[in-house]
């Protein structure tokens, strides 16, 4: 017959004091986790140039009210609403016309002939005044 001799700490027992340390290698791997997910996802949430890019088969977006339509023609030159305007009055003028400030939203229309850089020069001076609720405008894709 086997006798234990000892002072037997390591068992629970009447009259003992309950075990009081708390163990956070479970809290320390689910810190790790949510580290990974927001790594992982933070660079996902972040854009260059905030733009909204049209799929050419969706519906027409329901507006409250009638977005700023900044046109860049073939040649290269630019109107607002139908108004000819430069590269350096293009910010003041929409500045002008703009009712809700820098949350204004603005519609590019580019031709398809037009010069990419020439839009994206367009959008750029926009975004660089504030503006980022800008879009491109294209026309509905023919079904076939």
């Amino acid at each position: 017959m086997g006798m234990a001799l000892g002072n037997n700490k390591g068992k629970r027992g009447r009259g003992r004091a309950p075990i009081s340390e708390i163990n956070i290698t479970p809290m320390v791997d689910v810190m790790l986790v949510l580290l990974i997910v927001f790594m992982v996802a933070a660079p996902l949430m972040t854009m260059g140039v905030p733009i909204d890019l049209p799929e050419t088969r969706a519906q027409a977006m329901p507006l409250q009210t009638k977005p700023i339509t900044v046109t860049v023609e073939p040649d290269g030159a630019l109107s607002i609403e139908g108004e000819p305007v430069t590269l350096d009055t293009l910010v003041a003028s929409v500045a002008a016309l703009a009712v809700e400030g820098t949350d204004e939203r603005l519609y590019v229309r580019g031709d398809t002939t037009a010069a990419y850089g020439a839009i994206m020069e367009v959008m750029g001076e926009l975004s660089g005044a504030g503006y980022s609720r800008i879009g491109l405008v294209t026309v509905p894709a023919r079904t076939p």
